[in-house]
This record gives C-alpha cells, sequence and structure tokens, in this order.
C-alpha cells in the first residue's frame, strides 16, 4: 500500500489506542490463569492476533467480543502444537518459555525480518533449564522438553522481553525459582509492566539485590476481568505532532500513573520545545519513541543527538538506518554513529518518496515528518503501521492530514 500525504498542519484530539504491551501480559497471564477473563482492550493489531493465536495453539479459547476479548484459560495442553507468531518479537521471548515450562513441544513460526533477530542468550538459559531448541527451518524456532525450577541468570542491558518471558514461565513451575539480572538494566519500565501485570493476576515475584525470586504457583489467578490502558508507544506520534509548528493535537485516554516507559515522550518533547542547542536524547529506555523524535527535531529544524540507541539496529528493520535514509531522502541531514544519530536542523524538510522498511514505526515516524515538509511525501509499505496501529491513517486524516491510500 502507498500512503500519499500533501503536508498538512494537524489539529484536534485523538483518543490513545489500547497499550499493545499491557495486552500482550494481560492476555498471557489470562490464558494461564484459573479462570475465563474478560479483558476490556479496544481494537486489535497484528501483534496482538499474533499473540492470541499462540496462546490458542497452546490450548486456550481466545475470542473478540465486540472490542472486548474473552480469555478461556488453558485446560488441556497438545502434545505439539504449531505457533504463529507472525512479526511479533514480543509474542516469541514471551511465549517460548512459556512453553517450555509447559513441556509442549512448540513450533514457532516466524515472518520477516523476525528469524534474523536474536534470541540468545534466552535460549542458552533455556537449554541449561532442561529444554531443546532447534531451527528445524530457517522461519521456524522448535523448543521441546520442560523447563525446570532452578537458578536462572540474563543480562539486563540486552531485552527486557527476555527477563519478563522469564518471569511469566517461571511462574507456572511447581517450586521457586530465582531469576539474576545482571549489568545495568535497559527498559525497566517494561518488566515492571510485566510485574504489575502478574500481580494483577495473583503472581507476585520478589526482587532481590540480584534479581528475582519466582514462587512456583503453578497458575495465575484470574481477576474476572480487566482494562488495558491507553498506549503511549503509539500517542507519541501526535504528541511528537503537536510540537511542529502550526499544529495542535490533543491525546485523550493516558494514565500519567502507568508503567509505560515511553510516558516519557511528553518530557522528551519538551526538551525539544525548550532547547536552545542540541538536545540529547538517550535511548536507553526509551528506544521505541527515537523514530518519532528524529522526525519532530527535523520538522523544527532543530540540532539533536541521539545516544544509546544501539539496540534498535534489531528491531523490525534496523532502525539507525531507516531513520537515516527515510527523513535524508525527505530533505534532513542525519548522519549514523556506531549507537545513535547526529541530526543536524539547519536542513528543512522538503518531501519526496520513501519506504517503510515494513516497520510500522517507520511507516508513522515518515508521516509524521510530512507536516514539516513542503512537497508530496509517498510512503511505501505504508501498511506496516497494521503491526501496532491499524486505525493510524484513520486518525491521522481525522486530525486534519491529507493522506490518500493506494493499493499496489
Amino acid at each position: 500500500m502507498i500512503a500519499r500525504i500533501t503536508p498538512a498542519k494537524l489539529t484536534g484530539s485523538i483518543a490513545a489506542i489500547p497499550s499493545k504491551s499491557e495486552a500482550h501480559r494481560s492476555l498471557i497471564c489470562a490464558a494461564l490463569s484459573d479462570a475465563p477473563t474478560l479483558l476490556y482492550m479496544g481494537p486489535g493489531s497484528e501483534d496482538i492476533d499474533a499473540t492470541i493465536r499462540c496462546l490458542n495453539a497452546f490450548g486456550a479459547n481466545i475470542r473478540r467480543e465486540g472490542e472486548n476479548v474473552r480469555v478461556e484459560p488453558i485446560r488441556k495442553l497438545p502434545a505439539s502444537c504449531e505457533a504463529d507468531c507472525g512479526e511479533s518479537g514480543s509474542t516469541l521471548r514471551f511465549l517460548l518459555p512459556t512453553a517450555g515450562a509447559l513441556g509442549i513441544d512448540a513450533r514457532f513460526r516466524m515472518h520477516g525480518r523476525l528469524p534474523e533477530r536474536p534470541i540468545f542468550p534466552l535460549d542458552r538459559e533455556l537449554t541449561r533449564g532442561g529444554c531443546e531448541l532447534t531451527r528445524p527451518e530457517k522461519d521456524v524456532l522448535r523448543i521441546s522438553g520442560r523447563l525446570l525450577p532452578g537458578a536462572y541468570e540474563l543480562p539486563g542491558n540486552v531485552s527486557s522481553q527476555y527477563i519478563s518471558g522469564m518471569l511469566f514461565a517461571l511462574t507456572l513451575l511447581n517450586e521457586e525459582s530465582t531469576l539474576a539480572v545482571t549489568g545495568k538494566t535497559e527498559s525497566a519500565a517494561y518488566i515492571e509492566m510485566t510485574l504489575q501485570s502478574m500481580a494483577a493476576f495473583g503472581a507476585q515475584p520478589r526482587k532481590t539485590d540480584s534479581g528475582f525470586a519466582v514462587p512456583g504457583l503453578g497458575h495465575y489467578a484470574s481477576p474476572g476481568s480487566a482494562r488495558i490502558g491507553g498506549d503511549w508507544s503509539n500517542a507519541a506520534f501526535w504528541f511528537c505532532a503537536d510540537a511542529i509548528d502550526g499544529c495542535s493535537v490533543q491525546v485523550t485516554g493516558l494514565n500519567g500513573d502507568s508503567a509505560q516507559g515511553d510516558k516519557r515522550i511528553a518530557e522528551e518533547v519538551q526538551k525539544l520545545r525548550s532547547a536552545a542547542g542540541t538536545s540529547v536524547i538517550d535511548a536507553a529506555d526509551i528506544p521505541d519513541l527515537i523514530p518519532t523524535l528524529a522526525a519532530c527535531a527535523c520538522a523544527r529544524q532543530q540540532n539533536a543527538e541521539v545516544v544509546n540507541a544501539g539496540r534498535l539496529r534489531i528491531k523490525e528493520s534496523d532502525r539507525l538506518v531507516a531513520i537515516a535514509r527515510t527523513l535524508n531522502a525527505l530533505g534532513g541531514s542525519i548522519t549514523e554513529t556506531e549507537d545513535g544519530l547526529i541530526i543536524n536542523g539547519s536542513h528543512p524538510l522538503r518531501g519526496g518518496e520513501v519506504d517503510s522498511f515494513g516497520d510500522h514505526r517507520i511507516a508513522m515516524m515518515a508521516a509524521v515528518a510530512s507536516i514539516g515538509c513542503t512537497e508530496e511525501v509517498v510512503i511505501h509499505g505504508a501498511e506496516a503501521v497494521n503491526k501496532s496501529y491499524p486505525g493510524f491513517w484513520r486518525d491521522f486524516a481525522s486530525l486534519g492530514g491529507r493522506v490518500q491510500l493506494e493499493e499496489v
């Protein structure tokens, strides 16, 4: 799909969509619970659909009821199953350990760039714990055997999703386990979000000096119903649009007390607004905010430097490459560093033809950048937004964005 955008200023109010990160976590806890759960979670996305597919493959019965989802938990485990992750790294990293804890011989099928994205050292810990992992096909990761209680260890600076996945899984065992987290923990807010979701379903790993002690409860306890909060990560695109001259966008339905680390978007945008010189953006705990913050800096013609962003190279695209190429193609001036970006704000955005790199956040970044352009912006692969925000183009248009979608 092509999105053809005529630059226009955005104005109005938009309701935040439900948090994808919270939805993944609540779905998993609900499927592993002792009773059904009704989740108030709004419309879905490709990533959420992937988690639902995989949990149903494990034996749950999850079905939509309008914008809500009813979760009938797993009652009978299959001896084996095929679980289609789509392109969702969260789904794979959360559910691979879970399958090990349940003792399911599961083949996780992966699409897009997901087969190339790293799984080490999560795979090492699962193997040490009694599981066997193989790659029978390039796009299939198989886990067999059963995860045993014990002492596990993961670095804090690789992926918080590995830590969350192990916390979900170790709770299902019949004895207490420990999970040591070594080094500096990045994206710690995502781990806190996992702990909050687990607590809502009756599971509370204890924080220790080295990491976590995880009681082996065997299952989670359903609260009966739960509501998914607004998504700060995707609301970030509207916060950045609001910061571009001539725009006025308000976002409703967000909780300032949320555990979502990306609520820092309000602080980061304010830094851009008030910066007299070069604004430094530390990506260590907010990697998903970097595309839209880069677009915002370019549209505002501000100098900025992104640091500690090496993990962006292993997302749905190499996002450091994708951000630089896309915004440079639109007239900006961005230089890649080994783990970041240098944005020269003296180059006004012009417009042009770009590709989404198959990455939802790059497609939405280009849309935000278009606000600051003087000529048409054409985005190839515009359907990439379906991964996390299927209604993005509708909401963009509702705020005054002049976009025409064309099937190819």
